[in-house]
């Protein structure tokens, strides 16, 4: 498998330091004029406009990102055969997410293959409850076709993000076993709880000793949730840690509007980031809301900012 090769060589640059990861794709897909409200929000674009995803993955990596997370996070077999797509036109749009973020990234960046939970699928806000009512095993059955096409084109990583239940990170887990491919586990927190309710440390123990996992730690959480979550990462699974909030807003959706002052901005974001990068994370980007403003600002307080164009170390 192309991604073989891949895993040596990111668990030695998250050993070296941290790493900066992209901001909220379909924030920047919004700047850009897209319009997202289908169900299958930025994921449509594989289909019907790549050029607007390519164009995002770079304002991404112009602004200091050295980790792309590819439009796959609600790009499913199930979701696209909604819109009449089969399954091999839909695994050739998977394999497609993966290649717009390698020529975007250009050999400056990698670049994590997101494998979003069952309820981006459903499309009805499911992923920040959790306890869909599956088992492990119909789980894992949901996911792996998904996991082994993106597998297949070669990411660097796959980011199981977003993840709202310690019963589904079982099941993504499984179902990366032997893809090929390392793996980090992001949990969407809230309260110093998982979504559905579980502990951290019981929700992060999940992947202890799992040598496929080269990070754990959170993301789409509120700013303030991040640095306790970061530390109990650390300490229960030894690995280092992502963490990746969104700005800290919350989503009405019966005005279908953003409330609330964004926390984590580029003004708040460098020291915030420290704190994170103190507690063991190694890999820190932003989410929902989150643009390339902040991500310069989290590249240049990491001292990864853009200088002259220069490849990332152990990348060919």
């Amino acid at each position: 498998m192309p991604g073989r090769t891949a895993a040596p060589t990111l668990a030695r640059a998250l050993a070296g330091g941290v790493l900066v990861l992209d901001g909220g794709l379909s924030s920047q897909l919004e700047a850009q004029g897209c319009e997202l409200s289908d169900a299958l929000w930025s994921a449509r674009l594989l289909a019907d406009a790549p050029e607007q995803v390519a164009a995002a993955h770079a304002a991404y990596v112009r602004a200091g990102a050295r980790v792309l997370i590819t439009a796959s996070y609600q790009a499913t077999f199930e979701g696209f055969a909604r819109r009449g797509l089969g399954r091999r036109e839909t695994a050739e749009l998977l394999r497609r997410s993966v290649s717009l973020a390698r020529e975007a990234g250009a050999g400056k960046a990698w670049v994590a293959a997101s494998v979003g939970p069952y309820g981006a699928m459903l499309a009805d806000g499911s992923e920040y409850r959790g306890r869909y009512g599956l088992s492990v095993r119909e789980l894992v059955a949901f996911h792996r076709p998904r996991v082994e096409a993106l597998a297949e084109a070669g990411p660097d990583v796959l980011a199981l993000e977003t993840v709202p239940d310690a019963v589904e990170a079982e099941a993504l887990l499984r179902a990366a076993e032997g893809c090929g491919v390392p793996v980090w586990l992001s949990y969407t927190v809230a309260g110093g709880r998982t979504r559905a309710g579980q502990g951290l440390a019981e929700a992060f123990a999940v992947a202890a000793g799992n040598d496929q996992v080269v990070a754990v730690g959170v993301n789409c959480c509120e700013p303030a949730e991040a640095e306790e979550a970061v530390a109990v990462a650390v300490a229960v699974t030894g690995r280092p840690a992502v963490v990746y909030p969104n700005s800290g807003e919350r989503w009405d959706a019966e005005a279908r509007g953003w409330r609330g002052a964004s926390a984590y901005g580029p003004a708040a974001a460098p020291g915030l980031a420290a704190g994170w990068a103190a507690a063991g994370a190694r890999l820190i980007g932003g989410c929902c809301r989150v643009g390339p403003e902040t991500v310069a600002a989290l590249a240049a307080s990491a001292g990864t900012a853009p200088k002259g164009g220069g490849k990332m170390p152990g990348r060919g």
